[in-house]
């Protein structure tokens, strides 16, 4: 793209795509179904179905803690009047705060400390300029408005919320701070979406429709249903549905949307099948941060 550094040969996501987006069925299989040659077992209800009459509550609210959030502490050795309980020292058996076990492998808190990196070799040096010009204090990191205003200056404007989502997804915390190697994948990144956006803008209106929004997405490798393509545009019109087209950073805060879950997702569907299990700590840690940002 004219005007914007280039990335160095096989950088930046958004590069081509692998034979089959994720997502779609293999040919001639429903979405969703097993395998070629996997055995179905019949089960003794219909998948779905609740294991009691629906309505009936069940031994305990569900993703509730093994005992009543707040239940009094039952020590292991009798009480020492000379050695009181400490409520800061947490008890040997406890997992994570209010009784719930601490998160799984990979779902880390997403306020963990960014760790300090380096411009990876071969950086343009536009790119590297841009930072160190956002970066005034020579922390090493810029922060979300920092990094508006150096996005801006190479004619990329975007909303608070979507440098939120751009941080996040780079980064993997919600400490809204990016070093200079995040940086520059970042804005790699942003160069092959914003050429995406341009081809598929057929008529040069600076939106792109549903039917353009799927051909976009097919072509960063993920196949989404109609539904979810409606439940996009949707969400990212800025006429609220009316239009039924959306603007090139809304787009941006799209893909990152589409990108972010299904990478999450894909965690959990080592076989892509199309299918992943999901702890409730799981589901919530995977949703949430794109909820709040």
């Amino acid at each position: 793209m004219s005007g914007y550094p280039h990335p160095p040969p096989g950088s930046g996501y958004g590069s081509a795509p692998p034979g089959q987006p994720y997502g779609a069925p293999p040919q001639g299989q429903p979405y969703g179904a097993p395998p070629q040659g996997q055995h179905q077992h019949q089960t003794a209800q219909p998948y779905g179905a609740p294991s009691a009459p629906y309505g009936v509550p069940s031994s305990a609210p569900y993703g509730a803690p093994a005992a009543p959030y707040g239940a009094s502490y039952a020590p292991e050795k009798p009480y020492n009047p000379d050695k009181p309980y400490n409520p800061d020292k947490p008890h040997k058996n406890q997992g994570g705060g209010g009784g719930y076990p601490a998160p799984a492998p990979g779902y880390g808190s997403p306020f963990a400390a960014l760790v300090p990196s380096v411009f990876p070799p071969g950086t343009d040096p536009n790119v590297i300029a841009c930072f160190q010009l956002a970066d005034q204090d020579g922390s090493g990191f810029i922060d979300d408005k920092e990094m508006q205003r150096a996005l801006s200056s190479y004619n990329q404007s975007f909303s608070l919320r979507t440098v939120h989502l751009l941080m996040y997804l780079f980064t993997q915390t919600n400490t809204r701070k990016i070093g200079p190697k995040e940086f520059a994948s970042l804005f790699y990144s942003l160069q092959s979406w914003r050429g995406v956006f341009e081809r598929f803008d057929r008529d040069r209106s600076g939106f792109i429709d549903a039917n353009e929004l799927r051909d976009a997405l097919l072509s960063l490798g993920f196949a989404v249903s109609p539904v979810v393509l409606e439940l996009l545009v949707s969400k990212f019109d800025k006429t609220g549905g009316k239009k039924r087209a959306i603007e090139y950073d809304n787009f941006i805060e799209c893909c990152l949307t589409v990108k972010g879950l299904t990478e999450k997702f894909k965690e959990k569907d080592k076989a892509y099948t199309g299918m992943g299990t999901f702890s409730y700590e799981e589901f919530m840690l995977t949703v949430l941060p794109f909820l709040i940002a």
